[in-house]
């Protein structure tokens, strides 16, 4: 069980609306019995499935975002700007079921690395953290 910063967001903010309700891997974003949770993958990589103590809900890591990187703050999804507000910002003790992948993590974020300065921030993290060196392909 760890402590950890909590925030909340939706897809209709300004800064999601360009990815409609979708995750970073192009599924649709999740807000039933298993919800959908961003964070930084170098901490909580892509896959991780944790539970927040005293919640029924399990959350499955399938997003990230700039805001994230470095904070070691998990973002939940809402699915309305309602409940993002009523949530808000939170500590929490999460206990984690079941930690992703960091190689998958990586096989998403790689091809995306000139999209911006925080998707090589993430991916550079986890190649220190893994020992994993940086390949390019031609």
């Amino acid at each position: 069980i760890s402590s950890v910063k909590t925030t909340a967001y939706t897809h209709t903010e300004s800064d999601h609306i360009k990815f409609g309700a979708k995750t970073a891997i192009g599924t649709n974003l999740r807000y039933g019995r298993v919800r959908s949770a961003a964070t930084d993958w170098s901490v909580y990589p892509l896959g991780t499935i944790f539970q927040i103590e005293g919640q029924p809900y399990i959350y499955q890591v399938d997003d990230y975002g700039s805001a994230l990187v470095g904070t070691n703050t998990i973002d939940l999804y809402e699915p309305t700007k309602v409940n993002m507000k009523q949530w808000g910002a939170r500590k929490v003790n999460i206990r984690v079921l079941k930690w992703g992948s960091f190689s998958q993590s990586l096989s998403v974020m790689k091809p995306r690395t000139g999209a911006g300065e925080y998707i090589r921030r993430m991916v550079d993290r986890i190649q220190k953290v893994t020992g994993a060196r940086s390949s390019r392909s031609s």
